[in-house]
């Protein structure tokens, strides 16, 4: 029996009206499953939706269409009660340290805002003992507590940022891109404390990030996202093996190889054009425009959001599957990841 989903959203959409009757589509038709203990990656250009799904789907947006269950229960029929115990459980890592943290806040505080509103500790001794504790996770000292955020480098803010977030000992941490603010010489760290936390708590992750490089390491799954549209899911191994859409075919050609001659020789994939607005996106495939081997089809129909192959995910006209699973109109009919 298939293990049942600790997340599931259906046929999310979540559109910014921006005049009367015109919108931007910044997620348009997303399904998706997340399994317990599990780390899904997020990729796509900026503009693709990436944050917007995330914040969509922890109740910072509200969506404009489509379902979301947790642990099972659809979120929109949760009475007051039920709503906070999600909030609990679910938790973010913002993209910027310094605009997540309030600078007039000491660590202590910041990082034990989310237990004072939870009522989760029931005296201050308890309630600085367990910061400490946090601290010592992320691995800062507990001297920090009484120190205020403009005191530490964005590393360290961002190391601040992830305690708070797991002050509640949630189920699942959506990371919103939480390394690219920081230097190049922060990243690993941060991540590799984030693949770390996530193993020993069976923390269950949606990792957002451009660097493909770090998705892979950290992520069990990888979904691909362009022009609001979940355009490719698979396992990282899959993805970075043997990807199916152009468009990620493009993404993965721009990775650096550390060794020159391979560097040198391989060929990347250069997409002409901008990418299309999500006002006014393009008809049939919303890639065709950039896609360099676009065809008469993909002007006029939609690709179907599909299993081409085992577990691999795709939404493209180049494509037929392989195995006979369910058959999607970009999320319209089912969930990718999951058989019906």
């Amino acid at each position: 029996m298939a293990e049942h989903p600790l997340l599931k959203i259906k046929h999310v959409k979540k559109y910014f009206e921006i005049e009367h009757h015109r919108f931007l589509k910044a997620v348009d038709d997303v399904s998706l499953t997340i399994l317990p203990g599990e780390t899904l990656g997020i990729v796509g250009e900026s503009g693709c939706g990436k944050s917007t799904l995330a914040r969509t789907i922890i109740g910072l947006y509200k969506k404009t269409e489509g379902e979301i269950f947790f642990n099972g229960d659809n979120v929109d029929q949760m009475d007051r009660d039920q709503r906070f115990r999600f909030h609990r459980r679910m938790q973010m890592i913002f993209q910027d340290p310094y605009a997540s943290l309030n600078p007039r806040s000491t660590v202590l505080d910041l990082i034990a805002e989310p237990m004072d509103i939870h009522r989760t500790c029931s005296n201050s001794r308890e309630r600085r003992e367990r910061v400490e504790g946090l601290l010592e996770e992320v691995g800062l000292s507990k001297s920090c507590l009484s120190r205020y955020p403009h005191e530490f480098s964005g590393g360290q803010r961002q190391r601040i940022g992830i305690a708070r977030a797991l002050a509640l000992n949630p189920d699942f941490i959506i990371a919103d891109e939480p390394i690219s603010a920081l230097d190049v010489s922060v990243q690993a760290q941060v991540v590799v404390l984030l693949k770390k936390l996530q193993e020993e708590k069976r923390l269950t992750m949606m990792f957002i990030a451009h660097d493909l490089s770090m998705v892979k390491y950290i992520s069990d799954r990888v979904g691909v996202m362009y022009l609001g549209h979940l355009i490719e899911l698979t396992s990282s191994e899959a993805l970075y093996r043997r990807p199916l859409h152009p468009y990620t075919e493009a993404l993965l050609s721009a990775i650096p190889i550390p060794d020159p001659d391979v560097e040198e020789s391989r060929q990347r994939i250069l997409l002409k054009g901008e990418l299309p607005s999500p006002i006014d996106p393009p008809s049939g495939c919303v890639f065709r425009t950039r896609c360099p081997f676009a065809m008469e089809i993909c002007a006029k129909e939609t690709p179907l959001f599909r299993e081409i192959e085992r577990g691999h995910f795709a939404a493209c006209h180049l494509h037929r599957p392989k195995t006979a699973g369910p058959e999607v109109h970009i999320g319209n009919r089912g969930e990718a990841g999951c058989r019906n």
